[in-house]
């Protein structure tokens, strides 16, 4: 039987630490102790739970199955520290919680910040922690528990996540002034995308369904730029680099700031639909649980 009582936070953190970066050295730096002191706590780490938990090589660590059931526990423990510890600080400083979450370019783009700031109205006591991130690191930060709730695109793996339909919205195309296509109102999804285009990181949920829709209509989609933000995106078309999908409530803050037009897209499915994740809603704060209600309401 395994003594509780032995596990201590700190080498529960320092595993997790050297997981994650495959390195017995750079979790020893992380923590800002030597590697042979951050090798002993690994080593009685292991001699504690009678078996190998990593595998040692030239080229750094990597989880042995034991320690990836151990790594993958470790990560909600100290997600749970760090929760008690953000919980103490807000009340020390006067909070009545703590709001944690992930959000892609389509959600900081479009509704979220009216969202957010009908949050803050209402529990003006809260601290709002919001993170821009893809869609898929959103379902990985909800997963080991570094935030409560992750905005994202319906068409990411999402497995034992609760999601809730947070926002739809349509897909436009957006073009420069001088474009031939500006002076359309609509255009077919194979017209828009026979052209080079400017998009966010091939990952993201929205360049996927991109691409989907290209190779629906028997096109290779000709990425000649990728950023990390609709701004970036709408700056590199205003500049002649290429031409942009993305959801008309983003587009429509740049036709006027910019020298770009915006171009309705048919012959595809432009729906976008983007969900707000969440481990399990028993789970959440109060202050997470607020936010999943005021989206439903």
């Amino acid at each position: 039987m395994i003594n509780l009582n032995r596990f201590d936070l700190v080498t529960l953190r320092l595993f997790v630490a050297v997981v994650d970066a495959g390195s017995l050295t750079a979790g020893a730096d992380r923590f800002g102790i030597s590697l042979a002191a951050a090798s002993k706590r690994i080593v009685e780490l292991e001699q504690h739970c009678g078996v190998a938990l990593l595998v040692r090589g030239q080229r750094g660590v990597t989880a042995t199955a034991e320690g990836q059931t151990l790594h993958r526990h470790a990560i909600e423990v100290v997600a749970r520290l760090e929760q008690l510890v953000q919980a103490v600080d807000d009340l020390q400083g006067g909070s009545s919680g703590h709001l944690r979450l992930c959000a892609n370019p389509s959600a900081c783009g479009g509704f979220l910040p009216a969202l957010l700031a009908r949050y803050a109205e209402r529990y003006p006591m809260v601290c709002i922690e919001l993170e821009d991130a893809l869609s898929e690191d959103g379902i990985r930060a909800v997963q080991k528990g570094s935030v409560e709730l992750a905005v994202i695109g319906d068409n990411v793996p999402r497995e034992g996540l609760e999601v809730v339909l947070c926002d739809v919205d349509e897909l436009v195309l957006l073009v420069p002034r001088s474009h031939p296509l500006s002076q359309q109102h609509t255009v077919t999804i194979k017209e828009a995308l026979a052209h080079d285009q400017v998009a966010l990181a091939r990952s993201a949920s929205l360049t996927r369904k991109v691409i989907a829709a290209a190779e629906m209509v028997g096109l290779t989609l000709k990425i000649r730029v990728q950023v990390r933000s609709f701004d970036a995106m709408c700056r590199m078309v205003a500049s002649g680099l290429g031409v942009a999908v993305l959801p008309l409530a983003a587009a429509q803050l740049y036709v006027q700031a910019l020298d770009v037009a915006l171009v309705r897209l048919t012959g595809a499915d432009v729906e976008r639909r983007l969900l707000l994740a969440m481990r399990q809603r028993a789970q959440l704060s109060n202050a997470a649980l607020a936010l999943v209600e005021l989206v439903e309401a």
